[in-house]
């Protein structure tokens, strides 16, 4: 039986085989694993994680200029949402490579957080970088052409490269003809950790709330909050 974290796994996953698949396992190595495992045979993925963050923006960069005809302020926006760590971290948990991962024992306990989000992000530029050093440059446009550029389409259609509270904006003027407003409902906590929670309101109505450590940030939660509770995502 096949180790849970055997490349050749991940390999049939991705449908590409490695020349080398050391550098496919590396990719998968978070640092907090070898703080905890200072043996293991190889080095953590950040250096690969740098590499395929330029891969994926070329790749992304250039398919978006051959393809649209689009001013540079839209393709840039298009480009952030394709290779943001939302976006990078869904499509990570699509190819399963959560069970891939080499993270501390607290780091894999730790799951459904920002953190965990991050990890996933940057494990799947690492591993364009190891296809691209592996396969060269066609293999990782061809996997990025299929696992990412697939979303496009999507993305356009739901102008999801708009930011939440702008799309919210759009949406709420098209479809109800009212402009929405923000409001601080509570503040709590000390100066330096502050928690913020704002009401999203059409006119009187309050259709969502949501928290952060920010207005901004509040705001944009309840924005996102409300996208779904008025199912305006699809």
């Amino acid at each position: 039986m096949k180790d849970d974290k055997d490349p050749a796994l991940l390999e049939e996953k991705l449908g590409i085989k490695f020349k080398n698949a050391d550098l496919l396992t590396q990719s998968m190595v978070h640092r907090s694993y070898l703080n905890e495992n200072p043996q293991f045979y190889l080095d953590n993925n950040e250096r690969l994680e740098f590499l395929g963050d330029a891969v994926l923006e070329i790749a992304v960069t250039e398919y978006l200029f051959n393809n649209f005809d689009n001013p540079e302020g839209e393709l840039t926006n298009w480009r952030a949402s394709l290779v943001n760590s939302r976006m990078l971290a869904t499509i990570a948990t699509d190819l399963g490579l959560d069970k891939h991962l080499y993270l501390s024992r607290g780091e894999a306990k730790d799951k459904n957080t920002k953190a965990r989000q991050y990890i996933l992000a940057d494990a799947m530029e690492a591993m364009i970088g190891a296809i691209y050093l592996d396969r060269g440059m066609r293999a990782a446009d061809n996997f990025i052409k299929k696992h990412i550029l697939i979303h496009l389409p999507n993305i356009l259609k739901n102008k999801l490269y708009l930011d939440p509270k702008s799309r919210f904006q759009e949406l709420a003027q098209d479809r109800r003809g009212i402009t929405p407003s923000y409001r601080v409902l509570a503040t709590k906590g000390p100066d330096h950790n502050k928690k913020f929670t704002v009401g999203l309101y059409l006119e009187n109505e309050m259709i969502s709330k949501g928290e952060g450590t920010s207005k901004q940030e509040a705001q944009v939660n309840a924005a996102e909050a409300a996208l779904q509770l008025e199912e305006w995502q699809e």
